[in-house]
């Protein structure tokens, strides 16, 4: 049985699953399985793989069921001890795998996941992503983006792994039950790591797990992604934030969405992710118990995981620039 179980969520990654799967059969740890979950692609994924490598389980839906889902359901499959997940359009250098089981082994149980210094594919000396941060506004960001690679050589915590290249305990995973299919995409491995932090779980950033991302290999339409986001960052606070909490921050939540529906400029979008969120209600409260029921950190603690700043421009400047004044 293997130790890793590395899953690949794809939706017509043709394009990428040879550069992908090639970078995993020259990595120096090689205790591990591969399984890819495919979401329904109408391009030749399927026939590439079982042609070219025969060693990977195929695993899939009809229709494309969304990251979140394809992520669980290959996890459910998994037999390593550790998940991996990892995106089609990444290619992971030799050593990445062995820097996060080495990791991950060597931190205390509380620690969840890691997650690897991911580069730009177009400019590898340039960050793409080393984990991501949350606001109270509701905006995530990825941490490093764009900033010299270099500077980012020490293993550190982080608030969440970033899904397109990380690895997590088995136990953390079933833990928090996996990712909420009800986010489809975007924002899930957040979604994941708030409710591992609930639980007392932390999450690292592990310098020497380098891979190369290309970013927007199989990105929706911008009106399908505002909705999206629209929707699982509403999910996000109100399945995981305790009621008084959520109040207490109202204006910060209020302020994110305002600037998202100005930034993108599509306001029945918004309302149309709003009434997702009404219709998915029932999760929604269904969640809140479990958190209420299980939530080990305290109110103040959960506080503090969040940051306040935006990370965007002021929401003024957005709106000088969407006035056409400077």
């Amino acid at each position: 049985m293997a130790t890793v179980s590395i899953v690949i969520p794809n939706f017509n990654g043709s394009a990428w699953l040879p550069g992908c799967l090639d970078a995993l059969a020259a990595q120096t740890y090689g205790d591990f399985e591969i399984i890819l979950v495919d979401n329904g692609s109408t391009d030749d994924s399927r026939r590439l793989v079982a042609e070219r490598y025969p060693q990977v389980r195929v695993l899939g839906f009809a229709t494309n069921a969304g990251f979140a889902a394809a992520c669980n359901t290959g996890m459910r499959a998994a037999q390593g001890r550790l998940i991996a997940l990892l995106n089609t359009d990444t290619l992971a250098r030799p050593g990445w795998l062995a820097a996060l089981v080495h990791a991950l082994d060597a931190a205390p149980s509380t620690v969840g996941g890691v997650t690897s210094k991911m580069l730009r594919m177009d400019d590898p000396t340039q960050i793409d992503d080393a984990g991501d941060t949350l606001s109270w506004h509701g905006f995530a960001h990825k941490r490093g983006h764009g900033q010299p690679a270099a500077q980012f050589t020490q293993a550190e915590a982080i608030f969440a792994p970033c899904a397109g290249a990380a690895l997590y305990r088995r136990s953390f995973v079933d833990a928090v039950d996996g990712l909420d299919g009800c986010f489809f995409a975007y924002l899930e491995d957040i979604d994941l790591a708030l409710r591992g932090h609930l639980l007392g779980y932390t999450f690292l950033f592990v310098p020497d797990a380098e891979v190369l991302h290309k970013g927007h290999g199989s990105a929706m339409p911008q009106a399908a992604y505002v909705r999206a986001i629209t929707r699982n960052r509403l999910l996000l606070f109100l399945k995981n934030i305790p009621f008084h909490l959520l109040v207490r921050r109202v204006g910060h939540l209020l302020y994110g969405q305002i600037y998202f529906a100005i930034a993108y400029r599509r306001p029945l979008t918004v309302l149309a992710a709003y009434g997702d969120v009404l219709r998915l209600l029932p999760h929604v409260l269904k969640c809140h118990r479990w958190m209420r029921s299980h939530i080990l950190i305290s109110v103040a603690e959960l506080d503090t995981l969040l940051t306040r700043q935006t990370g965007e421009p002021p929401l003024r400047a957005l709106l000088w620039k969407r006035l056409g004044r400077s």
